[in-house]
């Protein structure tokens, strides 16, 4: 069953465009959400981690910070 992937990321920076490259090979559907373009984007990240780091995901309520292959995949049933 298809999760609910929440990716919260900027254009720049390298570990975002690493982890979205690892989800696109994995075939995971996901919401890229672009921090640096969109203020409420921000706000809803910084209320669901409680931190400004990115990439940030949002697996089905589980949060990861940055790009934790393993956790990601563990989160993910991979």
């Amino acid at each position: 069953m298809a999760k609910n992937v929440k990716v919260y990321s900027t254009p720049t920076c390298p570990y975002c465009i690493g982890l979205k490259q690892f989800l696109k090979e994995k075939n995971v559907d996901f919401q890229d959400i672009d921090v640096s373009s969109d203020q409420s984007a921000v706000e809803e990240m910084k209320q669901k981690t409680g931190q400004m780091s990115v990439p940030a995901l949002d697996i089905e309520g589980q949060i990861i910070i940055g790009f934790d292959e393993q956790a990601i995949a563990n989160a993910l049933g991979l």
